[in-house]
Parts: C-alpha cells; sequence; structure tokens
C-alpha cells in the first residue's frame, strides 16, 4: 500500500511541475485578468462540469461567493451543477446534454464568464452550455486536460493541464481554481 500512496502523490506532484513548464502559467494570467475584467464590469461567473468536475465548479464559486482568504465582499458566481430542480426538470424536459446549457440560456449575459470543466474536454453537456455562452456574447473559458479535446478552438481561452490522467488532471483543476480565486481576491480589493 505505501508503495501505491507514495506513487500517487509522486505523479502528482510531476503533474503539477509540468503546469510550470508549458505555457499553462501564462494562460491562467490570462483568465485571471477575463475574470478580474469581468467582475470589474458587474458581471458574474457561471460554471460546470460533471462528477469530480461538478463538485470543482461548486466548490470554485463556493470560494467566490464565500471567501477565499480576504474578508471582502461576496463575488457573483453560479455553480451550474447544484440545483436539483433545474437540473431534474431540464433532463426530463429536454435532455441530459441541455442541463447547463438552458441555465446558461437564462442566466448568461454577454459581461459573464462561463468556465466549462471537463477532462476529456468532450462532454457534451459543457460544450453545449460552451456554445449557448458565445451565442450570448459572453467569454468562455475551458479546463480540461492535455488534448483539450472537443472543447479545443471552442472557447475564448484554453487551460489544458499536461496529463491524461483524470485524477491528476482534477487535482490541478482545482489548484487552478484556488490560484483564480487568490488572483481575484489580489486583483479586486
Amino acid at each position: 500500500m505505501k508503495k501505491i500512496i507514495k506513487q500517487s502523490i509522486q505523479d502528482s506532484i510531476q503533474t503539477k511541475e509540468k503546469l510550470l513548464s508549458g505555457d499553462l502559467v501564462d494562460q491562467i494570467e490570462k483568465a485571471a485578468h477575463l475574470l478580474v475584467k469581468t467582475y470589474k464590469n458587474k458581471g458574474k461567473l457561471l460554471i460546470c462540469g460533471n462528477g469530480g468536475s461538478a463538485a470543482d465548479a461548486q466548490h470554485i464559486a463556493a470560494e467566490l461567493i464565500g471567501r477565499f482568504e480576504k474578508e471582502r465582499p461576496s463575488l457573483p458566481a453560479i455553480a451550474l451543477t447544484t440545483n436539483t430542480s433545474n437540473l431534474t426538470c431540464i433532463a426530463n424536459d429536454y435532455d441530459f446534454d441541455s442541463i447547463f446549457s438552458r441555465q446558461v440560456e437564462g442566466h448568461c449575459q454577454p459581461q459573464d464568464i462561463l468556465i466549462g470543466i471537463s477532462t476529456s474536454g468532450n462532454s457534451a453537456n459543457v460544450l453545449r452550455a460552451i456554445e449557448k455562452a458565445k451565442e450570448v456574447g459572453a467569454t468562455t473559458i475551458g479546463m480540461t486536460g492535455e488534448s483539450g479535446g472537443k472543447m479545443k478552438g471552442k472557447v475564448d481561452l484554453l487551460l489544458n493541464v499536461p496529463s491524461e490522467h483524470t485524477p491528476r488532471i482534477q487535482e490541478s483543476h482545482i489548484l487552478i481554481g484556488h490560484i483564480l480565486c487568490d488572483l481575484l481576491e489580489r486583483e479586486l480589493f
């Protein structure tokens, strides 16, 4: 067991070291600038994903609505994964691939940002939400694994973690989310 534990920790460290060596640091900085601009223009963040990525969406939104490290006013952020009545209604009346895009249609404005999280970059419901946000004129950011999947080329900014291993991608996504929250608090407050 110890060998497996140590290997998992080492794999996580190696993935995070790769974050430093590519252009991802520049992309994260661009994402932070886009979010700062959005909040200064009275916009909000909408964020979505499935499974572990849904949990990450909720986690990031909670850090912004509540606080990350500074005592400050709440920042508007909506995790599109949290309202079970919305999710089940839309999935039942339309289809599962519409659960996020329908909410984007109702909530999203041109000054907003949608972050779509998908380790593969191929989640149909996240891709539809991105398409709907672009129709509205909002900025779109994707968080994926190494290839970017179908999301590559469809978002305004892609944060693709240099890994194909889902647990390592998810660990890096929440690290990126925390970095963005930290930068937002520093820039806005």
